[in-house]
């Protein structure tokens, strides 16, 4: 798969920090973390292929192919060393960053994501993505949206709701479908132990698909990670919680600020 130019944006100083978001979303994923990152980072924020203001290349899409065009992006701005952060498919996109290229890596955050899956949990999270095949990726997204964010969330914070279901229907469905695909079939199992740069594993406590027995597996796999379990959360800690995700995110980077 030929790497493509994505559409990004720079903001902060410092050492460079790629900030990569998830299934069906954008780079404002990142905004609320930006106030307390950029006094320390250089921040890239970037759309994923066919997301955003990103081009659109054909289907189907592959982690091997995201992971190029993080390297392509590395190559455009002249980066040496990064940090990397991800989110969902981001938190997989990270650390196979850091196999595929170990000497432009500083660290990995790995941001509510997934590996160690048993045949019970991949057959549930490819079960979702066989249903919106089937019946439409509108009418299973409030089943999505009950995974994303606590019902306290969705009651309070109902333009931040829209704006996720704008983001989503946004996104071509044959691109949602296919980074879905990459994300319920990749599993990090075999080789997270051969990432041997620094780790900050992070997940919610009620994070169904990306739970803390999923985010316990893949800090022991890694050979130098912290794990972090944010209390009463799911998955969206992004957008729900970005001042308790911040403060331990921070404290990590700022320990391995080597470039």
């Amino acid at each position: 798969m030929t790497a493509i130019d994505v559409s990004y944006t720079v903001s902060g100083e410092g050492p460079p920090l790629y900030m990569v978001h998830g299934i069906g979303s954008r780079r404002v994923t990142w905004d609320g973390l930006l106030p307390g990152l950029e006094e320390h980072f250089t921040c890239v924020r970037y759309d994923l292929r066919g997301h955003g203001e990103s081009p659109v290349p054909p289907v189907p899409y592959s982690l091997d192919g995201l992971v190029e065009d993080l390297e392509a992006l590395r190559i455009r701005l002249g980066h040496d060393r990064i940090h990397v952060i991800g989110h969902s498919l981001g938190g997989q996109i990270g650390p196979a960053y850091a196999r595929a290229h170990p000497d432009h890596i500083a660290s990995v955050v790995l941001l509510s994501t997934a590996a160690g899956r048993t045949d019970e949990d991949s057959a549930k999270v490819k079960g979702v993505v066989a249903r919106m095949r089937a019946d439409g990726i509108e009418p299973v997204l409030g089943t999505l949206l009950d995974r994303w964010y606590t019902d306290g969330f969705i009651e309070a914070r109902p333009d931040a709701i829209r704006d996720r279901i704008q983001q989503v229907l946004g996104t071509p469905g044959e691109v949602f479908l296919s980074v879905f695909d990459v994300y319920a079939g990749a599993e990090m199992a075999p080789w997270l132990h051969e990432v041997a740069c620094p780790c900050l594993v992070m997940t919610g406590e009620f994070d169904a698909a990306c739970s803390p027995r999923l985010n316990r597996f893949i800090a022991d796999e890694l050979p130098d990670a912290e794990l972090v379990i944010l209390d009463d959360l799911k998955h969206s800690i992004l957008i729900e919680a970005p001042e308790r995700v911040l403060g331990p995110v921070r404290e990590v980077l700022l320990r391995h600020l080597e470039v």
